[in-house]
């Protein structure tokens, strides 16, 4: 659930969609090129460096908390990425059934989620079968889903979630396999720098969307 601040809240400006009804994406990112979702930026590390390594490509970070979502989306701006690139306050699990239209995102990141480890926290995590129908509603044809954790329990959660859904094929190193040595998209979370830097291993996965059956068939 996403705090709404008081007005005096010194983050009460912070951008996100509106309280209700259904969102046109190119309300929200304007122009042409293809459309990526970061589901939580944080500080907006990948933002940044994804913005530059892909400039034809529109960004959208999900980030529920408000501080990180304001302080990152106020910098987007003075770097002169608006709107090209936004960070919005949103909770993806509430923000992607709202999103439309289907089939017009080209691919989804996860950059090390879910941080909650006790049993009574499970209700707090990202990662779950409704979140993954929403992105697959909205991804387009072959558009990619890519995850990585430094976490192994956590990568092998995510392989029987996301390996179990019918739209979605592993696009990993191997055929068959989602895992992948490297990542591919010329830029990094700051976790996943420190991990690199800390000679920790990163498990990087990557899914894609399977063709949409024509109507009828």
């Amino acid at each position: 659930m996403v705090f709404r601040p008081r007005p005096n809240h010194p983050y009460a400006h912070a951008a996100r969609l509106p309280d209700e009804g259904e969102v046109d994406l190119a309300s929200i990112l304007p122009g042409e090129g293809p459309i990526e979702i970061e589901i939580g930026p944080g500080r907006g590390g990948f933002l940044f460096e994804r913005a530059a390594a892909a400039p034809g490509t529109r960004l959208l970070g999900l980030e529920i908390r408000l501080k990180w979502s304001a302080i990152v989306d106020e910098r987007l701006g003075k770097h002169g990425l608006h709107p090209r690139v936004r960070s919005l306050n949103a909770d993806a699990r509430e923000a992607l059934p709202r999103l439309r239209p289907d089939a017009s995102v080209a691919a989804f990141f996860l950059h090390f989620p879910d941080p909650w480890w006790k049993k009574r926290h499970e209700k707090r995590l990202v990662m779950n079968p409704k979140l993954l129908d929403e992105i697959t509603r909205l991804l387009v044809d072959g558009g990619e889903l890519y995850v990585q954790t430094d976490v192994e329990e956590r990568a092998e959660l995510y392989e029987a979630q996301i390996g179990a859904h019918p739209d979605l094929e592993p696009a990993g190193d191997a055929p068959g396999s989602a895992r992948m040595a490297e990542n591919p998209y010329g830029a990094r979370s700051p976790r996943e720098h420190r991990a690199i830097e800390d000679g920790l291993p990163v498990t990087r996965m990557r899914y894609r969307r399977k063709p949409r059956q024509p109507i009828g068939a």
